[in-house]
């Protein structure tokens, strides 16, 4: 938000913008704080009860976000905070969806784990700073609960999977941001601390646009 990605907050007034994987909507209660109009989705109902609960005053929508319920050129902006793309296989097919989503010349600026953190164990001291496995192993994490149910997966992509995704599904690269750990910040939790922060990423957002030129065509230009 400080960075303004998605442009400045006197730009955003009156966009309609769309938040992918929302959960709670922290994102578009700022949002609509600075005069926007934005639309929070995500696949899971739970989550959009806890945004409910906090308090939204715009439409909270639970849906895949490979099937955007929205019809096309819909939204001026999209935004996405560690939401949806890090736990699809097909990142590709939300990521066209996206772009048919919104109108020529949008931005769709999203958030994932950087890709290199893959490559660390989830610690926040000096056993956290040894490389423990592969950055091209792109095996998914998976979670499974007591009779062998998938309860959480997430996908791992290197920077440069990220970076064909979003060209191939029609978007322009704009920027890459690796914020830097701040010096304010002397938290540890969870695989984070300062000691870890201030010597590898944890966070990896793409700031892409709508390209016009070269477009995927209608039956998509994604991997076989």
């Amino acid at each position: 938000m400080e960075a303004e990605l998605l442009g400045p907050p006197e730009d955003l007034k009156g966009k309609d913008v769309l938040e992918i994987g929302a959960g709670a909507a922290q994102c578009s209660r700022w949002l609509t704080a600075q005069g926007a109009r934005p639309v929070a989705l995500d696949i899971s109902h739970r989550q959009l009860q806890h945004a409910l609960r906090i308090g939204s005053a715009f439409p909270l929508v639970c849906a895949d976000a490979g099937a955007l319920p929205f019809a096309d050129a819909s939204f001026d902006l999209a935004c996405s905070a560690y939401g949806a793309l890090p736990f699809v296989a097909d990142p590709v097919l939300v990521l066209k969806e996206v772009r048919r989503v919104l109108r020529p010349g949008g931005r769709l600026v999203f958030s994932v784990t950087h890709p290199i953190r893959w490559a660390f164990p989830d610690e926040p001291g000096p056993e956290g700073l040894s490389v423990s496995a592969s950055y091209f192993d792109r095996t998914p994490y998976v979670e499974q609960d007591e009779e062998g149910r998938a309860v959480y997966v997430e996908h791992h992509r290197t920077v440069g999977d990220r970076v064909r995704d979003v060209v191939a599904a029609g978007f322009r690269l704009v920027d890459l941001v690796e914020p830097e750990w701040p010096a304010w910040n002397t938290s540890e939790w969870g695989g984070w601390s300062p000691l870890r922060g201030n010597l590898i990423p944890g966070t990896a957002i793409f700031v892409c646009e709508r390209s016009e030129m070269g477009a995927p065509p209608a039956g998509g230009w994604g991997r076989d």
